[in-house]
C-alpha cells in the first residue's frame, strides 16, 4: 500500500513545491510510482510540470467537492515516469463551498484512498496557510508530514505556530499524525545565521530533520520556468545532487535501498 507524505509550512516560499517536485521526481527516477497532488489554488505544482492551469479540465477542486473521483483527472508525464492530480484557481473556492459540509477535513483523505495501490508514494503540497485546504493535507497524511523550513530566523517562529497547529490536528482529528521530517532549504553554508538555525531546528526536533541540507540555488530557482524539475534541467548541480540524496534519505526511511549503480 502506497504511502502518503504531506509537504506543509504556513510560511511561504519555504520550498514546498520545489521539494514536492523535486523529491518526486527523484522518488520516480529510483522505480517508485509517485503521485503529486497540487493542494494549492496557486497551481504552482502544476505550472512546474508545464501543465496550462487555467486549462485544465479537472483536479484536486473536483475532486474534493465529490463531483467525480481523483482518478479522471489525473496526468502522467511518461518522460519522468511522474503523475499530478493537477490544481486550478477554481480550488479557492473549495473553502467556501465545503464549510457546511459535514467531515470536510476528511475529503481528500477519501478520494485518496482507492489511488494508494496504483502509487508507491503520494506527495500532497499544501498552500502556505492553516486553512481548511490544508486541515485535507495534514488529515491525510498516513506516513507523515515533511516540513521545509527555510535556513532564516523568521522560519523559526512559523515552525513553532505549525508545530501548535500538528497537536490540534492530532488531538481533534488524527491522532497518528506524525512529523515525517523536517527539511532545512536555502541553506547558505557561509553565513553564520544558516548554520544557527540548523542547529537550533535540530536542537527542537532532535532524530526528525533531515540529514541533507538543500543549498540556495540559483538552478533549483530557474528549473520552474523551463517546466522541468533539476533531474532534467540541471542534473550536475548542487540542489538535484541535494534532492536526490533526499529521495534516498525518505526511502531508506522507508526500509528501500538504492543500488550503488542507481545513485
Amino acid at each position: 500500500m502506497g504511502r502518503i507524505y504531506t509537504l506543509a509550512n504556513q510560511k511561504g516560499g519555504v520550498g514546498k513545491t520545489t521539494t514536492a517536485i523535486n523529491l518526486g521526481a527523484y522518488l520516480a527516477q529510483y522505480g517508485q510510482r509517485v503521485l503529486l497532488v497540487d493542494l494549492d489554488p496557486q497551481s504552482n505544482a502544476t505550472s512546474c510540470l508545464k501543465i496550462d492551469k487555467n486549462s485544465v479540465k479537472g483536479g484536486t477542486y473536483e475532486t474534493l467537492i465529490g463531483a467525480s473521483a481523483a482518478t479522471s483527472y489525473i496526468l502522467t508525464n511518461p518522460r519522468l515516469k511522474l503523475s499530478i492530480l493537477p490544481s486550478s484557481p477554481a480550488l479557492a473556492g473549495a473553502e467556501v463551498e465545503l464549510v457546511t459540509e459535514i467531515a470536510r477535513e476528511n475529503r481528500l483523505k477519501k478520494a485518496l484512498i482507492p489511488l494508494m495501490d496504483r502509487y508507491d508514494y503520494i506527495l500532497i503540497d499544501c498552500p502556505p496557510s492553516l486553512g481548511l485546504l490544508t486541515l485535507n493535507g495534514l488529515v491525510a497524511a498516513r506516513n507523515g508530514v515533511i516540513i521545509p523550513v527555510q535556513c532564516e530566523y523568521l522560519a523559526l517562529e512559523g515552525l513553532g505556530q505549525l508545530m501548535q497547529t500538528l497537536n490540534k490536528v492530532r488531538d481533534a482529528l488524527v491522532p497518528e499524525l506524525s512529523v515525517r521530517g523536517v527539511l532545512l532549504t536555502m541553506y547558505d553554508g557561509r553565513t553564520n545565521l544558516a548554520n544557527d538555525v540548523v542547529s537550533e531546528v535540530r536542537r527542537y526536533f532532535p532524530n526528525r530533520v533531515f540529514e541533507v541540507l538543500i543549498p540556495r540555488s540559483v538552478r533549483l530557482a530557474e528549473a520552474p520556468s523551463y517546466g522541468q524539475p533539476i533531474s532534467i534541467y540541471a542534473p550536475s548541480s548542487s540542489g538535484a545532487e541535494s534532492y536526490a540524496a533526499l529521495a534516498r534519505e525518505v526511502l531508506a526511511g522507508d526500509g528501500i535501498l538504492i543500488p550503488a549503480m542507481q545513485v
